[in-house]
Parts: C-alpha cells; structure tokens; sequence
C-alpha cells in the first residue's frame, strides 16, 4: 500500500494535466448506456435499476484488466501494435458528436482556468480519438499539448507521459496537478512527483482512489475552477 498523500497545496499549482475518458468525456457512461442496451433483453426479467447497475458494473470489471493489459504491454514494448489497431479502427468509423459527449460544464470549467494555468492531456487514448473528442466538442484551442498512448514509449501508470508534458509546457512536473478518475492516473501522478485530484464521474471509487493515494476527490470535474479558487482564496 503507498504512503499517505500529503494535502494538495495549490500553491504549488501552475498546471493541470487532465485525462480523457471519465474526467473530461462521458464515455464511460455511454460504454455503460451501451451495455445496457445491448441486454435489454433481460429488463422485463431483473428490472431497469438492476440492469443499469449490471451494466456499470460489468464495464468497471473490464477496465481492470484493461489497464493491465495496456500496462503489460508497455513493458514488453507492443503497445504500439494495440495503438495501431485502435488507430485503424476509429479512423474507419464515422465519428459523430454524440460518441464523445464531454462531461456537463466542462467547457465553463476550462474557460475560467485557462486565464491561470497551463493544460495538457495526457490519455492512454489512440491519438486519433484524443483529436476527435477535442475536435468535435471544441475543446482543441485549450490543449497545445496532447499526450495520447504512443506519444512516449510508456503511457500511464507510468510517470513518462507527465514528465513529458510537463516538459512541453516549460513548468517543474513538480508544479502540475494530474486530474483523472482512476487508480492508474493516481499511480503516474505519484510516480512523477506531480500531485493529484481525483473525480468521481468515472469508474473510480472513493475508497480505492484514498488508497492509492489521491490528494483530493471531487464528485465532477464540473466543479474544479470553483474548487481551487476557494482553495487559493483561504491561503490569503
């Protein structure tokens, strides 16, 4: 079990290093919806309330194995072949708005934190579903650097991708905050020394992003800007 976290000290903050999926977009939910949907089948059965929680539940189980398996194969060097799998695949799919839905007040979110930070993504995504996501919800101007699974030979949980982000936007990786919903992005934050939030709109759960050592949880990313300004606000 890691040491306890130290208490995030936003005075140490220059830059925010967010995730994708569960943070930023309501994928997760709409891998949910989809699994829900393809069992409906069984709703007169066990019930609409059982069924959703079936379902959130089967696609949180998958990600464990997920990430280990993305993580096995950054240590045996052929994640670039899963990369280009998934590259080909989205490339060759019509990619509508609807897929990649951000989580709600995103974008008011970034708006007011752009004037005091600096952003970056830093997803185990495929690099052309990253620029999907952000294309099509307008999210592109506020990420001049993107971090996706092949940028650096390891991705997370391994401290690389936001060593190197915070190489490209000229900050200590010391001084950037890494927001996600996982146990994987509480892994790589520490394992940089940069510090760590966590939200709860993913599959994280409160009590397994405690253990690994997150610094603090927010129920939405929605509520960020509001959060670290009342966090700076009693410093003075």
């Amino acid at each position: 079990m890691p040491t306890p976290a130290a208490p995030l000290d936003v005075s140490q903050i220059r830059a925010l290093i967010f995730d994708v999926d569960g943070t930023l977009s309501d994928s997760d939910d709409h891998m949910v919806e989809r699994i829900q949907n393809k069992l409906r089948f069984l709703q007169g059965i066990v019930g609409e309330s059982q069924l959703k929680r079936f379902s959130r539940w089967f696609v949180r189980t998958a990600e464990g194995p997920g990430n280990w398996m993305l993580e096995t194969a950054d240590r045996f060097g052929f994640d670039h072949l899963i990369a280009a799998f998934f590259d080909k695949r989205a490339s060759a799919r019509e990619v509508l708005p609807h897929h990649y839905p951000p989580v709600p007040g995103v974008q008011p979110m970034l708006e007011a934190l752009s004037k005091r930070y600096s952003f970056a993504i830093v997803t185990a995504r495929n690099e052309v579903t990253t620029s999907q996501f952000l294309r099509i919800n307008n999210l592109e101007h506020y990420f001049p650097v993107v971090i996706s699974s092949q940028t650096c030979r390891r991705t997370k949980p391994f401290p690389d991708p936001l060593i190197h982000a915070a190489e490209r936007m000229g900050v200590p990786v010391d001084t950037c905050l890494m927001v996600g919903d996982t146990v994987t992005d509480v892994r790589a934050a520490r394992a940089a020394g940069a510090q760590s939030l966590s939200v709860l709109s993913g599959f994280g759960t409160k009590n397994e992003l405690q253990k690994a050592g997150t610094q603090a949880i927010l129920d939405s990313i929605s509520s960020l800007a509001s959060y670290l300004t009342e966090a700076q606000l009693q410093l003075h």
